[in-house]
């Protein structure tokens, strides 16, 4: 660039100024560091030509609007999407909230033994409990379910030189969100993958003919987000766990989805639903197999974590492995873990709220959609009320179809792009989704204590559209 150019663009200092209380939301180092950095690519990059003083603020201003958005902060999820990955996956309850905000609000005892007096063990008291929920002689946690698979195949193929075979079956080498690859996560670990049978087809004679000297363990892993229909078979797990035995190697299943009852029984509620039966620990473990692992923010409505049952021994080899302490979780994770299993033990299963939006009834459903149809009548906006199908999400129960309510929303001041990005502008962001020409609000994944907060939403939405407030009283054409 050359000097007329460069004396051209302003000083940090102007810009900052000209952008006086747009840079309010965000701390002013991290503003400065935006202005800084936008200005200095100017210098940089050579013929570039310098925009004017109020282009360069308008691309400033969407950039630090672009950056304050990206603040992990809560949403409306309208989806009808339960376990929605992109938004968190599992909502925890006030219970767990409550316990979350007393131990991070003061010491706590997270590795203190309040009997001795002395240094303690973290998360005893959880891995306790854990045992005691899923039936297992022992149980541990780690930060993901991801790293409890990683932890337990480091472990397995690292006891002997000699021993690095996992023996899986080709119709379990999934892909689940985000790329998470089984293949590529047992090469990751140092282990030779060893697949039998055929994507549809594995017979009990696959296991057997694949196990040999080099064999570290047998693992299954839960077809928990996708699933093959006609001509398919495969050996029951308690058949592969007697020939793991008889063979002396460990047998491990990823459950990964994380069911701690009978799943079947969320539909009850809802006449219109079919749920499936998801594997739970118990069943698996009952069935022979020494390790399970799952994820905590699935079905089972916890935090993030990577749940580890089955054992004792090998769950107290797990825990002596080095890489052990690099996967463990923090005072907030136990915390919100310890809550959750308690709630179980309890049979407060009212207050873990994914179970709670699952099980929610459609006539509760419709009566909240009504009323909000009622208190949104007079807005620019056309609102239908129909039955639509919630998905579980999360990479689970792939053809579970629950009813439920939706709002059906037609705007007649924007297109369905604008109102599907302003709603993603309200605080809090409502995000919902464009199917058949409208724009879709599915009730059961909307908390009612949300419905003021949607309402708000909607109202400045349209007052946006509209011109101004005033216009929000003009007729609406019915549906």
């Amino acid at each position: 660039m050359n000097s007329p150019e460069l004396r051209k663009i302003p000083s940090v200092d102007r810009v900052l100024r000209a952008l006086g209380a747009d840079i309010a939301p965000l701390p002013r180092p991290v503003a400065v560091a935006v202005v800084r950095r936008e200005l200095a690519g100017l210098r940089e990059t050579p013929g570039t030509e310098v925009p004017a003083m109020d282009e360069l603020l308008s691309g400033l201003r969407a950039k630090l609007e672009t950056l304050r958005r990206s603040r992990i902060q809560p949403v409306i999820n309208g989806t009808g999407i339960v376990v929605h990955t992109n938004l968190g996956r599992a909502p925890l309850g006030p219970a767990v909230a409550d316990a979350v905000r007393a131990v991070a609000l003061n010491y706590n005892n997270l590795e203190y033994d309040l009997i001795k007096g002395e240094r303690g063990s973290r998360g005893q008291y959880l891995e306790h409990n854990l045992a005691v929920l899923c039936s297992a002689q022992a149980a541990t946690v780690v930060n993901n379910c991801a790293a409890a698979l990683v932890l337990m195949l480091r472990h397995f193929i690292t006891r002997a030189a000699d021993r690095r075979e996992i023996v899986i079956s080709r119709g379990e080498l999934v892909q689940i969100g985000g790329g998470f690859r089984i293949p590529e996560i047992l090469e990751a670990s140092g282990a030779e993958l060893r697949e039998v049978g055929t994507t549809n087809h594995t017979a009990l004679a696959d296991y057997e003919q694949a196990l040999g000297n080099g064999t570290a363990l047998i693992l299954k892993v839960h077809q928990s987000n996708f699933y093959v229909g006609g001509f398919t078979s495969a050996p029951p797990a308690r058949a592969v766990a007697d020939l793991a035995r008889r063979s002396g190697v460990p047998f491990v299943e990823d459950l990964g989805s994380g069911a701690l009852l009978a799943t079947e029984r969320l539909s009850e509620t809802n006449p219109g639903s079919a749920i499936g039966h998801e594997r739970t620990p118990a069943e698996a473990l009952h069935d022979g197999i020494d390790l399970v692992c799952f994820s905590g923010d699935k079905l089972f409505g916890g935090p993030q974590a990577g749940i580890i049952a089955g054992r004792l021994d090998q769950i107290r080899a797990l825990k002596k492995e080095p890489f052990f302490r690099a996967l463990r979780c923090d005072k907030l994770i136990l915390t919100a873990l310890q809550t959750t299993v308690d709630l179980y033990l309890d049979g407060a299963l009212a207050e873990v709220p994914v179970l709670r939006l699952l099980r929610a009834g459609e006539a509760e459903l419709r009566a909240r959609a009504e009323k909000l149809k009622e208190t949104l009548q007079a807005l620019p906006i056309r609102i239908s009320i129909n039955h639509g199908k919630t998905e579980v999400g999360g990479g689970t129960l792939p053809r579970a179809e629950i009813a439920s309510v939706m709002l059906e929303l037609i705007p007649q001041g924007c297109s369905l792009a604008e109102l599907a990005a302003r709603l993603r502008a309200a605080e809090p962001p409502v995000i919902g989704y464009i199917a058949e020409d409208r724009y879709k609000i599915d009730l059961r994944t909307v908390f009612p204590h949300q419905d003021r907060d949607l309402i708000r939403a909607l109202q400045a939405v349209a007052a946006e559209f509209s011109g101004n407030a005033g216009n929000l009283g003009c007729p609406v054409e019915k549906p």
